[in-house]
């Protein structure tokens, strides 16, 4: 995948840690895959469980080193940062209450970071890692994978080009049905620890799949949140966080308009798998992607009739481009989007590692992406606690 009207020249393979993401782990799994895809990087290290027996068999499955397989992150950073090929970049792929500490060992020794979302299960140590990756020489990168997709950067382009005119409104969906029975006392995995406060933190489909939903529609819509008034429910009995939220939302003026928001998550909402959608409505104009045909962009001219934008067709430009793969009417999916991701990430580092500016055509979730949807759930959690208040973010 090359920069268009550009060749790239072959980098020697980021040498890549993980920490999480052991045998079964959905997600660790995903970011293997995504980091692979373009081979921009090597896994020669990881902490893959803080069970010693699982994470040195993990180890074994991937082939690791065992001398450079860890049941501790932070021995993982010490000795890791004192070997001559050790590694460069680290994934940290853990339930999120891990995500503080894990990066905080890495960033400090300089060693790039490459995080889940959301970036911490509390507030108080999102502001504390905000610090850390500020003044570490390393890059930190929050994997809101969905950014990655050629038609929400086309999306993005269109935006910013005026094609819909001044945005007025912006609509977010993320429904899911897996959590509509109460799972997590069965002993599901995922369910026990993503509706655990003490893992997940203050925010259940808030802090999952909402701040989702909210950093597409501000990468989008290019529009900076002012303050928000949230519903939340736990409808499943004897759930401590919530499974469910209608969010209204008014952002900073922008172009003479102050535009108006309105998101919608929810994990029991039967139906809908991975339901993920995006409309943006300006003065001139709408548009409107949906991950389930992520190849394909609905733009409609105010008074025109809609017209279809697929990725690597007619009508789509070079910033979808430049992250798309293979010929239109082929298409790319989730697993693509998450690598974009991780290919923009090794640009970044490749850069770094030349002691060059990086490319401003190189776009990824930063640590103020994560800081904002930090803000964006604390500030659900408050609001829905004062009977659905208007609060300042």
């Amino acid at each position: 995948m090359a920069i268009e009207g550009t060749t790239e020249v072959r980098e020697k393979r980021i040498r890549l840690g993980m920490v999480g993401g052991g045998s079964g782990a959905f997600i660790g799994a995903v970011h293997r895959m995504a980091a692979r895809l373009d081979d921009h990087f090597e896994l020669v290290a990881g902490a893959l469980s803080s069970t010693p027996e699982k994470a040195k068999a993990s180890g074994a499955e991937l082939g690791l080193d065992p001398s450079r397989s860890y049941s501790d992150f932070k021995e993982m950073a010490i000795r890791e940062a004192k070997l001559k090929s050790g590694i460069e970049a680290v994934a940290i792929v853990t339930p999120n209450h891990v995500h503080y500490e894990a990066a905080k060992e890495f960033l400090k020794r300089g060693i790039h970071v490459i995080c889940d979302k959301p970036l911490t299960s509390t507030l108080a140590d999102a502001k504390k890692l905000k610090k850390l990756a500020e003044e570490s020489d390393a890059l930190f990168v929050l994997t809101h994978n969905y950014t990655g997709y050629p038609m929400v950067r086309q999306a993005r382009a269109m935006v910013a080009n005026g094609d819909i005119g001044a945005v007025r409104l912006v609509q977010m969906e993320y429904p899911q049905d897996w959590l509509t029975e109460n799972i997590e006392q069965s002993g599901q995995k995922q369910a026990a620890w993503r509706t655990d406060p003490s893992k997940s933190g203050a925010g259940g489909s808030t802090g999952d799949i909402g701040t989702h939903a909210y950093n597409l529609g501000a990468f989008v819509s290019g529009l900076e949140l002012e303050e928000l008034a949230a519903d939340l429910d736990s409808f499943v009995e004897g759930r401590a966080l919530d499974d469910n939220a209608h969010v209204m939302m008014r952002f900073k003026e922008t172009d003479g308009q102050r535009a108006k928001g309105m998101l919608w998550c929810s994990q029991v909402a039967p139906g809908h798998e991975n339901g993920l959608m995006v409309r943006v409505y300006g003065t001139k104009g709408g548009l409107e992607w949906t991950q389930k045909d992520p190849n394909y962009l609905w733009y409609t001219p105010f008074g025109e009739p809609k017209r279809l934008i697929t990725r690597a067709g007619a009508g789509s430009g070079p910033s979808a481009a430049r992250v798309s793969r293979i010929p239109s009417g082929h298409p790319e999916g989730y697993l693509e989007g998450f690598a974009n991701i991780y290919t923009e990430a090794a640009r970044a580092i490749f850069a770094r590692r030349k002691g060059e500016t990086v490319d401003p055509a190189v776009i990824y979730p930063t640590i103020d992406d994560g800081m904002k949807g930090m803000v964006f759930v604390d500030a659900c959690v408050q609001s829905s606690k004062r009977n659905g208040a208007w609060i300042k973010v």
